[in-house]
Protein backbone atom coordinates (compact mmCIF):
# COMPACT_ATOMS: atom_id res chain seq x y z
CA UNK A 1 0.00 0.00 0.00
CA UNK A 2 1.23 3.14 -1.01
CA UNK A 3 0.63 6.27 0.93
CA UNK A 4 0.71 10.27 -0.26
CA UNK A 5 2.92 12.65 0.65
CA UNK A 6 1.38 15.92 1.47
CA UNK A 7 3.01 18.60 -1.08
CA UNK A 8 3.19 22.36 -0.23
CA UNK A 9 3.10 25.42 -2.74
CA UNK A 10 5.43 28.57 -1.13
CA UNK A 11 2.58 29.80 0.02
CA UNK A 12 1.64 26.98 2.45
CA UNK A 13 5.18 26.51 3.46
CA UNK A 14 5.41 30.70 4.37
CA UNK A 15 2.08 29.91 6.10
CA UNK A 16 2.88 26.23 7.53
CA UNK A 17 3.44 26.53 11.44
CA UNK A 18 3.46 23.09 13.58
CA UNK A 19 3.34 24.60 16.63
CA UNK A 20 7.02 23.50 17.46
CA UNK A 21 10.26 25.76 17.10
CA UNK A 22 11.70 23.02 14.35
CA UNK A 23 12.57 24.62 11.06
CA UNK A 24 12.17 23.08 7.81
CA UNK A 25 13.17 23.27 4.34
CA UNK A 26 10.70 22.98 1.49
CA UNK A 27 12.39 20.23 -1.67
CA UNK A 28 10.18 19.70 -4.12
CA UNK A 29 6.71 20.42 -2.43
CA UNK A 30 7.76 18.56 0.49
CA UNK A 31 8.45 19.85 3.97
CA UNK A 32 12.21 18.48 5.21
CA UNK A 33 12.98 18.77 9.10
CA UNK A 34 16.39 20.76 9.66
CA UNK A 35 18.73 18.95 12.22
CA UNK A 36 19.85 21.04 14.32
CA UNK A 37 24.07 20.49 13.63
CA UNK A 38 26.97 19.90 16.02
CA UNK A 39 28.72 22.19 18.05
CA UNK A 40 31.30 22.17 15.68
CA UNK A 41 29.02 23.20 13.20
CA UNK A 42 27.50 26.16 14.99
CA UNK A 43 30.73 27.54 15.75
CA UNK A 44 31.89 27.60 12.00
CA UNK A 45 28.74 29.76 11.74
CA UNK A 46 29.06 32.02 14.07
CA UNK A 47 32.83 32.39 13.21
CA UNK A 48 32.62 33.14 9.89
CA UNK A 49 29.23 35.30 10.30
CA UNK A 50 31.45 37.37 12.82
CA UNK A 51 34.66 37.61 10.11
CA UNK A 52 32.66 38.05 7.26
CA UNK A 53 30.41 41.54 9.26
CA UNK A 54 34.17 42.94 9.97
CA UNK A 55 35.35 42.31 7.05
CA UNK A 56 32.30 44.21 5.79
CA UNK A 57 32.78 46.89 7.76
CA UNK A 58 36.24 47.44 6.89
CA UNK A 59 35.88 47.43 3.50
CA UNK A 60 32.82 49.37 4.01
CA UNK A 61 30.41 47.96 1.89
CA UNK A 62 26.05 48.01 2.33
CA UNK A 63 25.85 44.19 3.34
CA UNK A 64 25.68 41.85 6.21
CA UNK A 65 26.03 38.45 7.42
CA UNK A 66 22.86 36.32 8.57
CA UNK A 67 23.92 33.00 9.47
CA UNK A 68 20.41 30.71 8.89
CA UNK A 69 18.03 33.64 8.53
CA UNK A 70 16.92 33.92 4.85
CA UNK A 71 15.29 31.17 2.48
CA UNK A 72 16.19 31.32 -1.41
CA UNK A 73 13.10 29.95 -3.18
CA UNK A 74 14.85 27.53 -5.82
CA UNK A 75 13.87 26.67 -9.47
CA UNK A 76 14.00 23.08 -9.31
CA UNK A 77 13.12 21.30 -12.58
CA UNK A 78 9.57 19.50 -10.59
CA UNK A 79 6.68 21.04 -10.37
CA UNK A 80 6.89 21.78 -6.76
CA UNK A 81 8.18 24.63 -5.03
CA UNK A 82 11.64 24.60 -3.25
CA UNK A 83 13.18 26.94 -0.67
CA UNK A 84 16.96 26.04 0.84
CA UNK A 85 17.57 27.58 3.87
CA UNK A 86 21.89 28.07 3.94
CA UNK A 87 23.93 28.00 6.44
CA UNK A 88 25.19 31.72 5.95
CA UNK A 89 24.04 34.09 3.80
CA UNK A 90 25.81 37.62 2.90
CA UNK A 91 23.38 40.14 1.47
CA UNK A 92 23.07 43.79 0.57
CA UNK A 93 21.32 45.90 3.87
CA UNK A 94 18.80 47.16 1.12
CA UNK A 95 17.99 43.54 0.37
CA UNK A 96 17.86 43.08 3.88
CA UNK A 97 15.34 45.53 4.46
CA UNK A 98 12.75 44.73 1.79
CA UNK A 99 12.43 41.30 3.95
CA UNK A 100 11.85 42.92 7.10
CA UNK A 101 8.20 43.30 6.76
CA UNK A 102 7.54 39.75 5.26
CA UNK A 103 8.87 36.04 5.40
CA UNK A 104 12.61 36.24 4.82
CA UNK A 105 12.36 34.91 1.41
CA UNK A 106 14.23 35.77 -1.59
CA UNK A 107 12.00 34.91 -4.82
CA UNK A 108 13.07 33.68 -7.85
CA UNK A 109 12.46 37.33 -9.86
CA UNK A 110 14.43 38.92 -6.98
CA UNK A 111 18.58 39.46 -6.74
CA UNK A 112 20.52 36.66 -5.06
CA UNK A 113 22.79 37.10 -2.38
CA UNK A 114 26.14 37.94 -3.17
CA UNK A 115 27.68 34.69 -1.44
CA UNK A 116 26.05 31.84 0.57
CA UNK A 117 28.00 29.17 2.90
CA UNK A 118 26.68 25.62 3.58
CA UNK A 119 28.55 23.68 6.34
CA UNK A 120 28.75 19.76 5.58
CA UNK A 121 27.21 17.57 8.13
CA UNK A 122 26.61 13.55 8.06
CA UNK A 123 23.11 14.19 7.03
CA UNK A 124 23.75 16.74 4.70
CA UNK A 125 26.71 15.56 2.75
CA UNK A 126 25.12 14.88 -0.69
CA UNK A 127 22.39 17.52 -0.69
CA UNK A 128 25.50 20.56 0.42
CA UNK A 129 27.82 19.49 -2.47
CA UNK A 130 25.21 18.29 -5.24
CA UNK A 131 21.97 19.85 -4.96
CA UNK A 132 22.43 23.05 -3.68
CA UNK A 133 25.50 23.47 -5.58
CA UNK A 134 23.42 23.07 -8.96
CA UNK A 135 20.26 25.34 -7.12
CA UNK A 136 22.61 28.15 -6.25
CA UNK A 137 24.16 28.03 -9.77
CA UNK A 138 20.78 28.16 -11.47
CA UNK A 139 20.15 31.41 -8.71
CA UNK A 140 23.24 33.12 -10.10
CA UNK A 141 24.80 33.16 -6.37
CA UNK A 142 28.14 34.52 -7.46
CA UNK A 143 30.01 32.83 -4.79
CA UNK A 144 29.40 29.52 -2.65
CA UNK A 145 31.39 27.85 0.05
CA UNK A 146 31.15 24.45 1.03
CA UNK A 147 32.72 24.01 4.58
CA UNK A 148 33.47 20.49 5.25
CA UNK A 149 34.35 19.56 8.94
CA UNK A 150 34.14 15.60 7.94
CA UNK A 151 37.26 16.00 4.73
CA UNK A 152 38.91 18.89 6.91
CA UNK A 153 38.09 21.25 3.55
CA UNK A 154 36.91 24.33 2.18
CA UNK A 155 35.25 24.64 -1.58
CA UNK A 156 34.78 27.49 -2.97
CA UNK A 157 32.73 27.63 -6.01
CA UNK A 158 32.62 30.95 -7.99
CA UNK A 159 29.75 31.41 -10.80
CA UNK A 160 31.32 31.73 -13.71
CA UNK A 161 28.98 31.78 -17.59
CA UNK A 162 26.33 29.88 -15.49
CA UNK A 163 28.88 27.19 -13.55
CA UNK A 164 30.40 26.91 -10.90
CA UNK A 165 34.14 26.88 -11.18
CA UNK A 166 35.36 25.29 -7.97
CA UNK A 167 38.61 25.46 -5.60
CA UNK A 168 39.52 22.81 -2.69
CA UNK A 169 41.26 24.52 0.33
CA UNK A 170 43.08 22.74 3.09
CA UNK A 171 44.85 22.96 6.17
CA UNK A 172 47.00 26.24 6.08
CA UNK A 173 46.25 27.30 2.44
CA UNK A 174 44.81 30.80 2.27
CA UNK A 175 41.00 31.01 0.90
CA UNK A 176 40.39 32.94 -2.47
CA UNK A 177 37.24 34.57 -2.45
CA UNK A 178 35.65 36.87 -4.51
CA UNK A 179 33.34 38.72 -2.56
CA UNK A 180 35.78 39.30 0.00
CA UNK A 181 39.00 39.46 -1.82
CA UNK A 182 41.03 40.70 0.60
CA UNK A 183 40.19 38.31 3.19
CA UNK A 184 43.25 36.89 5.34
CA UNK A 185 41.65 33.45 6.17
CA UNK A 186 42.91 29.79 6.19
CA UNK A 187 41.01 26.30 5.39
CA UNK A 188 42.42 25.66 8.68
CA UNK A 189 41.02 28.95 10.66
CA UNK A 190 37.46 28.08 8.69
CA UNK A 191 37.04 25.01 9.82
CA UNK A 192 38.08 25.64 14.10
CA UNK A 193 35.03 27.58 14.23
Amino acid sequence: MTTATQRFTLEDYLAYNDGCDRRYELVNGELRPMSLGTGQHGSIMKRLERIFDQEVERIQQPWTALAGLVGLQSPRSERWDTVRIPDLSVLTIEQWATLQTREAVIRLNEPPPLLVVEVVSESTKSTDYRAKRAEYSVLDVPEYWIVDPLTAKVTICRLLEGWYEAAEYESNQAVQSITFPALALTAEKILRG
